[in-house]
């Protein structure tokens, strides 16, 4: 890829303001950071736990960059187990050579399973050996996606590998890092590179009680939520495909925290609700983590949501 140039710096820069509802003003701390990524000054690694690597698709479908821009200008990816072209030894003397160089942002995808070690492992190392490996030596880490957030779908009850999320996971083992969740099954894109870039030039963002930066995840999605109107006026759907609320068909969105319903996805085209599905709260705390978890439940009032 050619080199990048700084009007293209400003310009993206730009977009990435405008995407965190940032002031223009900063608009030139921003292509700072980027250029930080792009020239290796503040490198990557990203490591992979128990997960679908839907949260790499999703980064795939990162729309400002696109995703040959993020990979191959944008970010330095030092380590990706799914995109690197490197493997075996060669793979893994770059994770420990960067690891042991230290200054690098730390992207966790997918739960730690805490009592099945081999489980998920990497280089003949277990992954939760690496993550803590990598954690202690990290400006920050990210945990991207719900599983890394929460534990997610691997975190159910009665899993076999006692999976956690990374916050609990790390706070568990001692290890004193600022640590960022962004859950999501899977995250947004815009989520995760917002998120980098703001701890390269600004700091750790705002984070909520649940280590979620405010700037994603401090609305719920029912209040920007286009069936508003019909919940306001008590105007439910009763089945798939039709007008009204989805609330009585299971949309948890009244309880869950994501700005999906303004950002939408793949390039602001269309997000679960808009296309007619309920929210299934992929973003809570809560998702995926009981015994028969519906993905679409049944609701009669607000009380029943939990």
């Amino acid at each position: 890829m050619s080199p990048i140039s700084r009007r293209e710096f400003l310009s993206i820069g730009a977009k990435l303001a405008a995407m965190m509802s940032l002031s223009p003003v900063v608009v030139a701390d921003i292509a700072d950071a980027l250029e930080k990524l792009t020239t290796g000054t503040v490198p990557v690694v990203w490591l992979q736990g128990q997960s679908c690597s839907g949260c790499s698709v999703s980064l795939l479908n990162a729309d400002h960059p696109d995703p040959a821009e993020l990979l191959t200008g944008y970010i330095s990816l030092m380590f990706h187990s799914t995109l690197s072209a490197a493997t075996g030894h060669r793979a893994m003397d770059v994770v420990d050579d960067t690891i042991a160089a230290g200054e690098f942002l730390l992207v966790v995808e997918g739960s730690v399973p805490r009592k099945m070690p081999s489980a998920c492992v990497m280089g003949e190392k277990s992954i939760a050996e690496m993550i803590l490996q990598a954690a202690r030596r990290a400006k920050a880490v990210v945990a991207a996606g719900t599983c890394a957030a929460h534990g997610g779908i691997p975190a159910a009850e009665n899993n076999p590998t006692g999976a956690v999320g990374v916050p609990q996971f790390l706070a568990e083992s001692g290890v004193n890092r600022p640590v960022i969740a962004i859950p999501g099954c899977p995250m947004h894109p815009d989520w995760l590179v917002g998120t980098l870039v703001h701890v390269i030039q600004f700091g750790i963002p705002a984070l909520d009680a649940m280590g979620r930066p405010k700037v994603f995840f401090d609305t719920l999605v029912h209040d920007q939520c286009p069936r508003f109107a019909d919940y306001e006026r008590e105007k439910f759907a009763k089945a798939f495909g039709e007008p009204g609320c989805l609330f009585k068909l299971g949309c948890v969105g009244p309880n869950t925290h994501a700005d999906c319903s303004t950002r939408m996805w793949n390039a602001g085209t269309n997000f679960c609700i808009k296309s007619g599905a309920p929210c299934i709260g992929c973003t809570e705390e809560t998702f995926a983590r009981h015994v028969n978890f519906p993905f679409y439940r049944k609701n009669e009032d607000l009380t029943s949501q939990g």
